[in-house]
């Protein structure tokens, strides 16, 4: 039997780490640390695997545990903030379900985690596997295990100094282990294992910043090290047996200075030269990687390139010349627009014909090779999400995508991508309708393609959908167009920041490609912000797949049409009716007077009445599906109930109706979240002191306009969650028997479905049923910030023939993450 819940599409992106925090498997998955987990994402399938969960803080860097085999790896090595690392072996393939993985904790480390880098000493996994960690500790570690232990066998100690990288092989034509540090004192030191000790055999100056990178790589008989550093440079370093250099000849040629050591352990002599520089980056050079030496079946020998990744907003393919042997720049892709601070970390796909960067804002850009052209390459779809705490998440009416907010201070919509040829939908971002200069809040939909954000600023602001958009939608989505907007020819063609600008200004149909068209015309055109600055000019383009990282950058913000003044503080919820003509907002307050909810007419944008009760921040608002009600719950650890009175020339007026107070509240701590039954007939709360309770007139089919202040009261059981309840969300569509559905989200990530149905007039004992606890592998691994139900049955992007019986639940975290579940309702 299938089971109950299954996670449809996870959002989420890189950490801001540096380099080390992305790494591609020759199996063909991209490993990535996304806040305390490791993420695994198919790029053929174009959707994430697994989410492996067990640090306490965030991961900084992941490895893959390479085979001198080179076939494809089944076990990968992570460290984190919480000083430790973490093995993770599994037996076949990975996924959802964490009991089919095995994670051996490393602790030994005092401090943050940095670096990683394991290898097999030989071809039989179970033999021995090497592990070299670098740490803020000043300390580079060597684990070692044999068989399900792993212990630390040795401490390089670098006193005041700090390790960015390490990399580990074996000395060649041997199985004598070498490792190079690279670090803060501009040099690489080689350490040797002999006699069972990592001793430090030479030391490789040149690079006159940080070392940021280092990376081995065998071609044929030698071995290859590649370094990058902060003064712009990529050194290439070969070490082979002196036996193999030829006699010295009296000629004029230029000889490299070669450093020679000896292993006694190998019984051999070894010879380090500088082999090249490479100078083309203009600025940091954070990481390099070589391409792997063979594909991915480990049956044909791949050419010997480097990819680089810089500040200066590229990313560099490097190749040795055919004939001279001169490494020269083949490839260079990366970055466009003005809000972009270069690549932290690149990494080439098994086959060598994609190649992957981690932004420093954390996006992943992902770049494919064209068959034709070979040096041609083209951003590609690929996984992307929030960069810091996703705040809110919400359904648009139709159930047709998703919006969500963050303290990244961008706002972005995700749908689901249905292919023509394909039966398989994923879910992808299409569009990022505001990059805000605030951290955001919280959102409303107002009806279908128009939303309202509030921020860390005093002003709400309400964004409309461009012509574009709408189209590039229906492209994506196979929606047809006159299915989605009768008049999007009256609409402007997208939207654009303006220099030093927070608005986004509506950019109409032909202005864009006049301005192209003619940029000499005249003085005052050439002086347009357009022709000065066309990389963050708004340029349109019809898609059929969802869009590069690039383009979401520049060319998906949607118009603002209004800003609503009025709030003290920052802000912190508001909410829509469903109606979509009454807005609900409320900030930050310490005062009574400026708890006060702001109601707002989505007609005329004035202001249409303030509301007072509360004495501290108002934390989530919910108007009634029936629109008669508002719901407003606080710090202050009460609720109230706002009832339409009738309306005025303006637009309806609100009266308070009923509410708690010290005398009658239950909860006891910050009430965080609220929610309305589908029939307006109850409606729910869930706080910090870990209750959820169902409230209502018990004894009435419905809340009735009557006297509410008495009659409104617990219709079910305090519902003990376990944890602080940071938020609650109530399903429109019941179970077949008629209970409702309640998602309860916590404080500590979980997220757990109940049903819940009142039988009598008083709340009886066994009213509430567990149905499901989400595993711990596909809940949150922070705070669950928003939990919203599709309205509707069914799940987006598919033509269920059993439709009723799905329903898709949307949820965010302080994790950077947005999920989105598919629900059985049968099998609750």
């Amino acid at each position: 039997m299938a089971a109950p819940v299954s996670l449809c599409h996870i959002a989420c992106c890189a950490n801001r780490a540096a380099g080390g925090v992305v790494a591609w498997g020759r199996g063909g998955l991209l490993a990535f640390g996304s806040c305390h987990d490791v993420i695994l994402y198919d790029p053929v399938v174009r959707r994430a695997v697994a989410a492996l969960r067990g640090h306490a803080g965030r991961v900084n860097c992941v490895g893959w545990v390479r085979r001198r085999d080179h076939a494809a790896e089944t076990e990968l090595i992570s460290g984190g903030s919480d000083n430790q690392l973490i093995l993770w072996e599994w037996k076949d393939t990975v996924t959802w379900n964490n009991q089919l993985v095995k994670s051996i904790p490393l602790k030994g480390h005092m401090d943050s985690v940095f670096a990683v880098d394991a290898v097999y000493r030989s071809d039989e996994p179970d033999l021995n596997l090497l592990i070299a960690s670098a740490a803020s500790d000043s300390t580079v570690r060597i684990w070692s295990q044999h068989g399900s232990e792993a212990k630390c066998i040795e401490i390089l100690d670098f006193r005041n100094g700090f390790v960015m990288d390490v990399s580990l092989s074996f000395l060649p034509g041997s199985d004598v282990p070498i490792l190079a540090c690279g670090g803060d004192d501009c040099k690489i030191s080689l350490f040797i294992q002999q006699n069972g000790q990592f001793q430090k055999t030479l030391i490789l100056p040149g690079h006159e910043d940080w070392i940021r990178g280092v990376e081995w790589a065998v071609c044929g008989e030698d071995l290859f090290l590649a370094s990058c550093a902060k003064d712009c440079l990529i050194r290439i370093w070969k070490v082979c047996t002196k036996l193999k250099q030829l006699p010295e000849t009296e000629d004029d040629s230029i000889k490299l200075k070669e450093n020679i050591f000896t292993v006694k352990d190998a019984d051999t002599s070894y010879a380090v030269s500088l082999e090249s520089v490479l100078a083309g980056h203009e600025n940091w050079v954070y990481a390099v990687h070589w391409q792997p030496p063979f594909s991915k079946d480990g049956s044909m020998k791949q050419p010997m390139r480097l990819v680089s990744a810089s500040m200066d907003k590229t990313v560099i393919i490097w190749e040795p010349d055919k004939e001279s042997g001169v490494w020269l720049e083949q490839v260079r892709v990366g970055e466009v627009g003005g809000n972009t601070l270069g690549f932290f970390d690149c990494q080439f796909s098994p086959d060598g014909s994609m190649i992957i960067a981690h932004a420093f804002h954390g996006a992943l850009h992902l770049w494919k090779q064209a068959t034709v052209n070979k040096k041609e390459w083209t951003p590609e779809v690929v996984i992307s999400g929030h960069f810091n705490s996703v705040e809110d998440v919400k359904w648009d009416p139709e159930g047709e995508f998703i919006i969500s907010v963050g303290s990244d201070q961008t706002t972005r919509l995700f749908a689901p991508w249905k292919r023509k040829e394909e039966t398989e939908v994923t879910w992808h971002e299409i569009a990022r309708p505001q990059v805000h200069g605030y951290d955001l809040r919280c959102l409303a939909m107002i009806g279908r393609f128009e939303f309202v954000s509030g921020a860390d600023e005093k002003v709400l602001r309400v964004f409309r959908a461009p012509k574009n958009f709408i189209e590039n939608f229906s492209n994506i989505t196979g929606i047809p167009m006159e299915k989605l907007c009768s008049h999007s020819s009256d609409l402007p063609e997208g939207a654009t920041v303006p220099a030093l600008g927070l608005s986004n200004k509506a950019v109409f149909e032909g202005i864009a490609r006049d301005m192209a068209a003619q940029p000499d015309e005249d003085e005052e055109s050439f002086n347009t912000i357009s022709n000065q600055y066309p990389e963050i000019y708004f340029q349109p383009l019809i898609l059929t797949e969802p869009p590069p990282e690039d383009h979401l950058l520049q060319n998906t913000l949607w118009p603002e049409i209004q800003k609503l003044y009025g709030h003290g503080y920052e802000i912190f919820c508001v909410a829509c009716n469903n109606s979509n003509t009454v807005i609900a907002s409320a900030c930050k307050a310490t005062k009574k007077e400026h708890a006060a909810i702001i109601l707002w007419s989505t007609t005329s944008w004035k202001k249409l009445q303030s509301l007072s009760f509360h004495n501290l921040t108002v934390t989530q608002l919910a108007f009634s599906p029936d629109d008669n009600f508002l719901l407003a719950v606080s710090r202050d650890r009460n609720w109230s109930l706002w009832r339409k009175q009738g309306s005025s020339e303006s637009g309806p007026v609100f009266t308070c109706c009923a509410y708690t107070d010290k005398n009658t509240a239950v909860h006891s701590r910050i009430i965080w979240s609220c929610d309305w039954t589908t029939d307006s007939k109850y409606f729910i709360t869930g706080s910090r002191d870990k209750k959820v309770i169902i409230w209502g007139q018990c004894d009435l089919p419905m809340i009735t306009k009557g006297n509410e202040l008495d009659s409104i009261k617990p219709c079910s059981t305090v519902l003990d969650a376990g944890d602080s309840v940071t938020a609650v969300g109530i399903s429109h569509v019941l179970t077949p028997d008629g209970r409702y559905i309640v998602a309860v989200g916590l404080v500590n990530g979980k997220i757990i479905l109940y049903t819940w149905k009142q039988s009598g007039k008083e709340p009886a004992l066994a009213d509430w049923t567990t149905g499901v606890e989400i595993d711990n592998s596909q809940s949150h691994a922070l705070a669950v910030k928003r939990l919203c139900w599709r309205r509707h049955a069914g799940r987006a992007g598919h033509n269920d023939e059993n439709s009723s019986k799905w329903l898709q639940l949307a949820s965010c975290g302080a994790d950077h993450c947005v999920k989105i579940f598919n629900v059985n309702r049968f099998a609750l």
